[in-house]
C-alpha cells in the first residue's frame, strides 16, 4: 500500500494522511497469471477427437430366463435346479442358442469344485454359441 501524507491548507500544521492501494503491481500479478493458465490450460485436455462412425442399432432385448447351470463340489452338473449330466447339457446350450442366439449363461460354481470342471462346462457352452458369460457369486 501506498502511504502519501497531503498538508491542507485549512487544518494548520496538520495534514491528512491517506492511503491507497497500488493496483498496478496487482493487475500486472494478474496479467502474468492469466497468460500463463491461457497457455497450459489446452496441454491439460487429454481428449482425443474421433470421427466416429453412425450405425443404427436396435434395441436389446433383455432376456427373461437366462440359462442357469450350477456345479456342485463332487463336479455333478444342474440346469434350473435339475441334475443333469455333460452331453445332455450340450445338446441343451444347442437347444437353447438355436431359440434364442444371445441366450445369457449364468455359472454357479462350488468354491471346492475342479477349476477344470468349470472350463469344461465353458468351453461347451462357447462351442454351442453362447457368447454371454456370467459368474453368480455371494456378495
Amino acid at each position: 500500500m501506498a502511504f502519501s501524507y497531503s498538508p491542507r491548507s485549512g487544518h494548520g500544521s496538520h495534514g491528512l494522511v491517506a492511503s491507497e492501494i497500488n493496483m498496478i503491481p496487482l493487475i500486472d500479478v494478474m496479467l502474468v497469471l492469466l497468460v500463463i493458465f491461457m497457455v497450459t490450460a489446452p496441454l491439460l485436455t487429454h481428449a482425443v477427437k474421433l470421427n466416429l462412425p453412425v450405425a443404427e442399432s436396435q434395441v436389446s432385448r433383455v432376456n427373461a430366463k437366462p440359462l442357469a447351470v450350477s456345479v456342485q463340489a463332487d463336479g455333478s452338473l444342474f440346469l434350473a435346479d435339475q441334475k443333469i449330466d455333460r452331453t445332455a447339457l450340450k445338446a441343451e446350450f444347442a437347444r437353447a442358442v438355436g431359440q434364442d442366439p444371445e441366450i445369457q449363461l449364468h455359472l454357479r460354481a462350488d468354491t471346492a469344485v475342479a477349476y477344470g470342471r468349470v472350463a469344461e462346462v465353458l468351453s461347451d457352452a462357447a462351442a454351442a454359441g453362447v457368447t454371454r458369460m456370467g459368474f453368480i457369486t455371494q456378495p
